[in-house]
Order: C-alpha cells, then structure tokens, then sequence
C-alpha cells in the first residue's frame, strides 16, 4: 500500500496569517498511524523551576512555523517528498499533577512508537524527556542521546522532587534509558551550586561541550565526532532552546549568558545527519517572554532541521 505524502499548505494558496493552526500547515491527524514522522505536543511546564510559561510553546511554535517551506535550501533536504508527515496534536497532560502527567505522556508515547513513527516533539519544558525516552527505551533499548542545552538536567532532586525540568537525565541513568557512552551533551554553562553540576555526566560516560569549548567557531568538527561516537544505535535529539544564547533565544524559563549561536544550533542538528534518530524535542520555549515570536519561530526552524535529518530523507541533486 502506497503512503501518502503529506505537502505543507503553501503560501501561495492561502495565505500564511490564514489556514490549519497545525505545524507547517500539515494535515490534523488524530493518530500516527500511516505516518513515517509526526510533530507532537506536550503543552507542559508545571517541572519548571524559575519562570512558567513553556506550556504555550507548541502553540506559538505552531503559529511561528507558518513561515517555513517544504524544501531545504542550505542542505537541499527534502522531507516531504519521502516521509509521510502529519501533526497529530497534543497529549492531554494533567495541568494540576506532574506525577499523573508522566505516565499519561508515556502511554502516548507508546502508541505513537507501536505505529514505527519517529515523533518530533514541541515542548512543554525538559520533564517531558524522561516518559518519551521510557517509551524509547521500551522499544529501542538504551539509547544514544544528543542535547543541546545551558543545563546538563542531572540534579539528584529539586525542592525534595525527583521529577522536575531539571533532573530528567539522571533518572534516565538510573532507569537504565540511555546507552551513556553515546551521550553527548553540548552548551552546558553559567554558575551552579557545585562542580557536580557537570562532573556527574563525565562520570556517567557522557561526553559534556561546555559553551566556552564552542565560542567563536563551528561545530562542524565537533559534530564529525559525535557522528562516529553515535555509531550505527539509535540516537534521540533533545534541544532545550535555553542551549542557544538569551540575544536569539529571550523566551525562556532559564536563560544563561554566553550560549551557542543559531548557526551553532543549526550546524549541531545539520550534524546528525546520518545517525539512526529515532526522535526529537525542541523544550523550554515560553512565549510571554518574547512578544516578538522570535524564540518561536527558531524553535520551528530546528524543529524542521531535526525533520531533514531523519532516515529516509531524499535530497535533491
């Protein structure tokens, strides 16, 4: 049976300000099944630990993602020309209970992976990584995972908590969800609380690029590495938008001086071209702190980017 492949609405047929509120225009489908990749949402922020606000990301990055095209300019990336894609909406989470939330964001995670899907998912703050990458787990094993952000999210506990934005990688290690020698997580910096911060990852086997390792050049090197360090295993992309500096990314709950670039950013996902991704998130954007839409419409970009890098992905000559 031949998929169908699914066409963002086109600027020339209605106009961008009009039209489906749904990522790229795609079609609204209630489930994945029949898709190759699909865009999620999971409007959840009650993990945060400093400002809210993340829950009303998928929507603006939504809104944001009206301006972007089918094809590829830079990488000559195709998408929708070989992979069935749709927005198949957001996961009803429980607004009031983050403990509830997790097991409900998993299930819907599990349906989505029983249908061989690759999910894209718009966040919701970094909690929302921990249920996808159990029902990752679930499905691939321990996985290889390249993050991108200010914040290794390794804590032991906040306020007393297990569960919370900024501890999901290392309850990820102790559920035993990660393959840890292919974990690389890049743009870590600002101040912490102790050395611990960012030494219990390099203990862990995870290879930790902090900020200052990536100023003033590419990351085309760096990521020619990771490649090789991923190997043929599957490989998760998990993009806190806070990675990226607060002069290109504002609309965040944790913003932190000195960050990578856009063109870093892109040159990071641009990189994993050829790992075996099985998913991707693009967390922590909060639009009340960027009436601009900027933080929104970056977060759409990468969204895309991580699209033109999954398996299956015709370029054109």
């Amino acid at each position: 049976m031949s998929k169908t492949l699914h066409q963002p609405l086109g600027g020339n047929q209605m106009p961008r300000f009009a039209g489906p509120g749904t990522m790229m225009r795609l079609p609204a489908k209630e489930s994945a099944a029949g898709l190759d990749a699909c865009f999620v949402g999971v409007p959840l922020d009650i993990g945060t630990s400093n400002r809210s606000g993340a829950r009303f990301g998928p929507r603006s990055i939504r809104n944001e993602s009206v301006l972007l095209r089918p094809y590829n300019m830079a990488t000559r990336a195709a998408p929708f020309d070989s992979l069935s894609v749709a927005d198949i909406g957001d996961v009803a989470i429980n607004t009031f209970n983050l403990q509830k939330s997790m097991p409900i964001i998993e299930a819907a995670y599990d349906e989505i992976l029983s249908h061989d899907v690759i999910p894209l998912t718009l966040g919701g703050d970094h909690t929302i990584v921990l249920p996808i990458l159990r029902a990752m787990a679930k499905k691939y094993g321990p996985v290889g995972v390249v993050h991108i952000d200010a914040h290794t999210d390794i804590n032991d506990h906040m306020f007393g908590e297990e569960i919370a934005h900024g501890t999901p990688f290392r309850r990820a290690v102790e559920e035993g969800l990660l393959d840890c020698k292919r974990v690389v997580q890049i743009g870590v910096r600002g101040t912490g609380y102790a050395a611990d911060d960012f030494d219990w990852s390099a203990e862990q086997g995870f290879r930790v690029v902090q900020a200052e390792e990536c100023w003033h050049k590419s990351l085309v090197p760096l990521m020619a590495e990771v490649r090789e360090q991923m190997g043929d295993g599957p490989v998760y992309i998990s993009f806190d938008i806070d990675g990226l500096d607060p002069a290109f990314a504002p609309g965040t709950g944790t913003p932190e001086v000195g960050g990578l670039t856009i063109y870093q950013g892109l040159e990071i996902i641009r990189g994993c071209r050829g790992m075996t991704v099985i998913g991707g998130d693009l967390v922590e954007v909060a639009p009340p702190y960027d009436p601009s839409g900027n933080t929104s419409l970056t977060g759409a970009n990468l969204l895309y980017e991580m699209l033109c890098v999954l398996p299956g992905v015709k370029y054109r000559s």
